[in-house]
């Protein structure tokens, strides 16, 4: 989740800093890098979160970072002030933020912090922050943001490590590896990095799996110059979509820029959303997890939360943010978590947190379990016609108001037959159909989607979202 506003005034002398993040529902920090984002507030976050894990009785913090141009500097000065606080830092470089996961989980550290910027432009960066058995977000980030600009922090002198963990976590990626499926069906498969941060980790890992392997710009580097690393935009699959088929290889696999997001293509080049990537997912966990709870977010298709209860499983719509999902998780107990932007979260068999990577051998095992092409995995599901996640630019400083005033306007004159969910966002459910606005956590957008039983529902819904979007101010058109 984007904070734009994050500033910080470093006076060494006096160890005195100030960052203010902007929204309660924030579980990372981010922004453009010398604008919103510097390497002040980079010491200035080591100082505060260094402190929270001091005085919490700890002391150990992993730190990892991406392959964008400011990281590195971003990771010196973090660091810097993490240890200025006594806490002991293992490094562990270059890689995805799930490796950073791992680093924490794997080596029993209080905390840990990943430099990145995700999905967004290369102008920007950030962090994401973990402790050992749960995230920072919310409340936490504004108070880590008390503590900076109170000045309030620990002192000490501790030790930096750099250690090298990328072998370690392939090795726990290939454990879930069901080796003896693939003695029959060697999976091909092209592989999209998209000169994300996840490059390395696929190097290796591939060079360990059966079958054949195409990878796409598994270069790192923090600029793509080959497309924007997003897997949940159509035209980022652009070049997945062409090696599959010119290739005749039995899928293709997508990551994001720090590789905790997934995307997926099937034999004929489909793009294979990941609610409908979660029903696959959903048949094999409630086999051995019967009744469970797997958790959706609000973006989901009403077909995934159907199919979930189909297949005996207790489907639960929840906010869009991984922080959050974490948190319902961990509530409901739920072996299985997703969001339609890609994220999804393991329990069953792994750590609970969002591996693009992980969730390639889960997908890989799911497929060379049947001798059918990987489309009929789910070839059942109903045919619906839906929109991929749509973003309308709207001003940052006022994109949580907008909503509300939209969920007002509907309220005051919504058909009996319509529901409103408004958990997160707004998602109004029709006889035909739903459709949904909510404020982005990463961006200053507002996130739309659409999904209907027939083209024409579809149309009459989106029609509706640019009533909604007119009302309050905005003349926005759905591309054809």
């Amino acid at each position: 989740m984007s904070v734009t506003s994050l500033k910080t005034t470093a006076k060494a002398s006096q160890h005195s800093h100030s960052f203010h993040p902007t929204a309660l529902r924030e579980y990372d920090i981010r922004g453009i890098v010398g604008d919103t984002l510097n390497e002040a507030d980079a010491y200035a976050l080591g100082c505060a979160f260094g402190t929270k894990i001091r005085r919490d009785g700890g002391q150990h913090v992993c730190v990892g970072y991406d392959g964008r141009e400011s990281s590195p500097l971003f990771a010196e000065k973090l660091i810097a002030g993490l240890r200025s606080t006594g806490c002991n830092v293992e490094n562990i470089g270059l890689g995805p933020t799930p490796m950073l996961y791992f680093a924490v989980k794997d080596r029993k550290a209080d905390g840990g912090i990943m430099i990145t910027g995700s999905h967004n432009p290369s102008d920007y960066n950030g962090f994401k922050i973990t402790l050992q058995n749960s995230s920072v977000f919310g409340e936490e980030i504004l108070a880590l943001g008390d503590i900076a600009a109170n000045g309030d922090f620990e002192t000490g002198d501790g030790d930096l490590t750099i250690i090298d963990i990328q072998d370690t976590y392939v090795t726990r990626l290939l454990k879930d590896l069901q080796i003896d499926l693939f003695a029959d069906r060697p999976l091909n498969i092209v592989w999209d990095n998209g000169n994300g941060a996840a490059g390395e980790i696929l190097r290796r890992l591939t060079a360990q799996l059966p079958g054949k392997h195409i990878l796409l710009y598994d270069e790192i580097d923090g600029t793509f110059p080959n497309h924007h690393p997003d897997p949940t935009v159509d035209k980022n699959l652009i070049d997945l979509k062409r090696n599959v088929l010119e290739n005749g290889y039995d899928l293709g696999i997508a990551f994001d820029g720090d590789g905790d997001r997934i995307g997926v293509v099937d034999e004929k080049g489909d793009i294979l959303r990941c609610d409908a990537l979660m029903t696959i997912y959903a048949k094999d966990v409630l086999e051995r997890h019967p009744g469970a709870a797997i958790i959706g977010d609000v973006k989901c298709s009403q077909m995934m939360f159907d199919e979930i209860a189909r297949l005996g499983g207790k489907p639960i719509m929840w906010n869009t943010g991984h922080s959050l999902v974490k948190a319902k998780m961990i509530e409901e107990n739920a072996p299985l978590a997703g969001e339609l932007s890609g994220h999804i979260f393991f329990k069953d068999g792994y750590y609970g947190f969002d591996d693009a990577l992980y969730c390639s051998i889960r997908l890989m095992n799911a497929v060379a379990a049947t001798a059918e092409p990987f489309s009929s995995l789910s070839s059942h599901l109903p045919k619906l016609f839906n929109t991929p996640e749509v973003r309308i630019e709207v001003d940052e400083a006022v994109k949580f108001d907008l909503v509300p005033q939209i969920t007002e306007n509907l309220k005051s004159k919504i058909n009996p037959d319509f529901q409103i969910n408004d958990i997160d966002g707004v998602r109004v459910t029709t006889p035909d159909g739903w459709w949904l606005l909510r404020p982005s956590n990463t961006q200053n957008v507002l996130v739309s989607r659409v999904e209907a039983t027939t083209i024409t529902a579809l149309n009459q819904l989106k029609a509706s979202v640019e009533d909604a979007l007119l009302e309050i101010g905005y003349d926005f058109k759905f591309e054809d």
